[in-house]
């Protein structure tokens, strides 16, 4: 199954409005503006702005008159959405890493071999991190702004999308596929590889090198280790 970044934008609307559009529909009964379209709009508008001024100056430094000034929508619309500061950070970052992590699970889930699975899971995580940069930027430097117990689920979600990486290995070495002595270990440095690429993005570009490249180059780097010692 043949899959490139084209390929991907073309097959998987990610579209702010889409992704507010599915948020609303699972959280209607909780928000006070019933109108789809209204809602629809403005969280789209709210999420935006948000990323822009947290991934500008941070999170911690926006206030939401900052958020107001910005987005156009006065400080009571904007509380039609969320309570609190605190609030609007939980549902960004929930819906940030809902969208990654279901997005990946569904690629994945129509491979028909582990080899490919884990092609398309290195792909599909660059290509996610191509098309919500600002999404991933945000989810990772964000992170150390989060109370105790929230960045405890933070740093599970992390490690969610790592241990899918980690189950296909495992049944790779059950299988006599992959072979190598710590399936945890690769796909830890899977993880790392892959937050290169949108933590220092700079780096490549002025390097010319594009995301199908450094996607190959992340598939051979790892094949080498879990296939060095077949025959």
């Amino acid at each position: 199954m043949k899959l490139n970044f084209e390929k991907f934008k073309k097959d998987f609307s990610l579209s702010l409005e889409d992704i507010s559009r599915e948020y609303f529909i699972r959280n209607k009964d909780n928000m006070s503006i019933k109108k789809e379209s209204t809602a629809i709009k403005n969280l789209a508008t709210i999420i935006q702005n948000t990323l822009s001024i947290s991934n500008d100056r941070g999170f911690q430094a926006m206030s939401l008159r900052d958020l107001s000034k910005e987005s156009g929508l006065s400080l009571g619309a904007l509380y039609s959405y969320f309570s609190s500061k605190e609030e609007l950070f939980r549902i960004i970052h929930h819906i940030g890493m809902d969208t990654i992590t279901n997005v990946l699970v569904q690629n994945i889930a129509h491979c028909n071999t582990l080899e490919e699975k884990l092609k398309h899971g290195i792909k599909i995580h660059l290509y996610l991190s191509e098309l919500m940069g600002d999404w991933f930027y945000f989810l990772y430097m964000e992170t150390k702004n989060l109370s105790k117990e929230e960045r405890k689920l933070s740093l599970q979600a992390e490690l969610y999308t790592e241990n899918i990486f980690a189950e296909i290995i495992q049944e790779g070495i059950k299988k006599k596929i992959f072979q190598t002595k710590n399936a945890l270990l690769i796909s830890s440095a899977i993880k790392a590889l892959l937050q290169d690429w949108y933590l220092k993005r700079w780096k490549y570009f002025s390097r010319k090198i594009t995301v199908e490249e450094y996607a190959e180059f992340v598939i051979e780097f790892v094949e080498a280790n879990l296939l060095k010692n077949k025959k």
